[in-house]
């Protein structure tokens, strides 16, 4: 029997800690997850909860005072987290890709887009540079860029912000990586716009079998575009599984209360749920489970004791009241 080829991304109980002038700060708290290739794991939470924190610890870019302190990083099976600088720089872009909120931090204004693209297709791909070029307008061309054969001569300012995503798609995918963190990347963009752009994320992950990593923390970018969901508080995964089971079937108190943020055209509520109180800080860390503060589930065994996440059906959940939360 063929054993299973081995996820493109497997983080084992990852920390990521900051080391302050008053102690170590603990921001990203043993987290496990995989992503295969050909699928979307969304991770979802509100702003602090180490989201981008862990996209970032996964492509070598934390910023000191941050770093790894425990776990592992594994892209394909190999080892990445301990890699020396250099050799990690040949990783990005060649393995991993990424797709960020401002695409205008992405490129060069001083630089037609098509160079750009050409620069970094030599940079990883044994190509010169006529073949590189014809590489870079089939990809422009692939992530709907209209009239590619004259736009790639154009510099970032002559493109509107959801063409200038577009063209930092196309530089995420020009060495063929196996992997992408897309971090935030439809924030900027009107809805309309938006929504090209996942449809973009999710047809060339399936044509290309890229395995995404789209960090967010709109619910319904995830409900559109994920097929798995990490739900991330307070720097732990409190629930993951398939995203239609954690949008529908929710079996945290906090992932609940983000489905319920989630606006529905069929609803006629007057307004939308919202979970009272605010995220811990770093430093402020309360004992038991984290979520308990705000949590109206909570219980004693919720304030000292801190539930692990444990399978429910096909999701796991870390939550004492897991099994007995209502669905929906």
């Amino acid at each position: 029997m063929t054993a299973a080829p081995a996820p493109v991304l497997e983080v084992r109980d990852l920390e990521v800690a900051f080391d302050m002038r008053h102690g170590r700060l603990k921001a990203i708290d043993r987290i496990s997850l995989t992503i295969d290739a050909g699928e979307i794991l969304g991770v979802v939470g509100e702003s602090g909860a180490g989201k981008s924190l862990t996209g970032s610890a996964v492509i070598g870019l934390l910023e000191p005072p941050g770093r790894v302190t425990g776990g592992e990083i594994r892209l394909a099976g190999r080892r990445i987290d301990d890699l020396p600088s250099g050799q990690m720089r040949a990783i990005r872009g060649r393995e991993i890709g990424a797709i960020f909120q401002d695409p205008l931090t992405s490129l060069n204004p001083l630089l037609r887009v098509g160079d750009q693209i050409v620069e970094t297709i030599r940079t990883h791909l044994p190509l010169r540079e006529r073949e590189a070029r014809a590489k870079a307008l089939e990809l422009l061309v692939a992530v709907g860029i209209p009239a590619a054969e004259s736009r790639i001569d154009h510099y970032p300012h002559q493109f509107s912000g959801g063409m200038r995503q577009r063209v930092v798609i196309a530089l995420a995918l020009c060495a063929g990586p196996k992997l992408i963190i897309a971090d935030e990347p439809t924030t900027a963009l009107d809805v309309s716009i938006q929504a090209q752009i996942t449809g973009l994320l999710k047809r060339l992950c399936r044509e290309h079998r890229t395995a995404v990593m789209l960090v967010t923390h709109d619910m319904g970018v995830i409900a559109e575009t994920a097929d798995r969901v990490a739900v991330m508080y307070a720097g732990r995964v409190v629930e993951i599984g398939p995203v239609d089971d954690v949008i529908h079937r929710p079996r945290h108190p906090y992932s609940a209360g983000l489905m319920a943020s989630i606006p529905s055209v069929r609803s006629r509520a007057a307004a939308l749920r919202q979970i009272d109180g605010a995220m811990p800080r770093l430093d402020a860390m309360p004992a038991g489970c984290a979520f308990h503060p705000r949590c109206p589930r909570c219980f004693s065994r919720c304030m000292s004791e801190r539930p692990t996440l444990e399978a429910v059906g096909e999701s796991r959940a870390a939550c004492f009241l897991a099994g007995e939360l209502p669905h929906g």
